[in-house]
């Protein structure tokens, strides 16, 4: 990572209806913030890859390899599936937001 440039990675299977969105989400986001971001978009295509990648379901975001979700990495439901973000199929603004504080932070 260069400073103030942190890897964002967008982790989905094809076809998912909110991959689009969150991709969107997080340029806006980013802009927001005045940063300037790696914005990495990775398919996911096996069963194989969802245990390798520890996928949590699409779209998954990471921010400097976490995921956004503090309480993720309790989680090992990695399979190919929808993920939902509380009610809603795209994570919250404030959850993207305080991942790229903390990672401006370590």
């Amino acid at each position: 990572m260069r400073p103030g440039q942190p890897t964002i990675e967008i982790l989905y299977f094809s076809g998912c209806p909110n991959h689009e969105p969150t991709v969107e989400l997080v340029r806006e986001v980013v802009g927001e913030l005045g940063l300037e971001a790696f914005l990495q978009e990775v398919p996911v295509e096996t069963a194989e890859d969802a245990l390798t990648l520890r996928f949590l379901g699409s779209p998954s975001v990471r921010v400097e390899g976490r995921d956004i979700e503090p309480e993720a990495s309790e989680r090992s439901d990695f399979a190919l599936s929808c993920r939902m973000y509380g009610t809603a199929g795209v994570p919250s603004k404030a959850l993207l937001v305080e991942a790229l504080r903390e990672a401006s932070q370590r």
